[in-house]
Formats: C-alpha cells, structure tokens, sequence
C-alpha cells in the first residue's frame, strides 16, 4: 500500500501537466473517497514540476532497496 512520502511512478503520460510515463513523484497527501494520492514532481534542482490527484492505478511504488 502507498503511504505518504513514497517515491512513485507514473504508469501513464498526462501531456496537459507535462509529464510523461516513467517519471517519478513523491506522495504528498492521501485521499480517501474516492482513493487518490497528492504526487509532487519535481526537477533536478528540487522546482516543483508539476503537483497533482492520481488514482491509484496511474502510479506504481518504486522499490527502494
């Protein structure tokens, strides 16, 4: 299960926000009704690229072994 502050991954492009799949986040906030999560995106230099609601089934977790 994803909890907040998980580095995810967008399984799904979103042009309008300028993300494409395979770019990573961080859960920022949880949602209840409906299940969503708050993921922000950021650059290298830490400028928030993008922070938005994704259903569960646009992101996956990123193993972080």
């Amino acid at each position: 299960m994803t909890q907040l502050f998980d580095v995810v991954q967008l399984v799904v492009d979103i042009p309008e926000e300028g993300l494409r799949s395979g770019m990573t986040g961080t859960v920022v906030d949880l949602y209840d009704n409906p299940p969503a999560y708050e993921v922000e995106f950021s650059d290298d230099e830490g400028r928030t690229l993008a922070l938005l609601p994704l259903r569960p089934e646009q992101i996956r977790p990123v193993s972080q072994e």
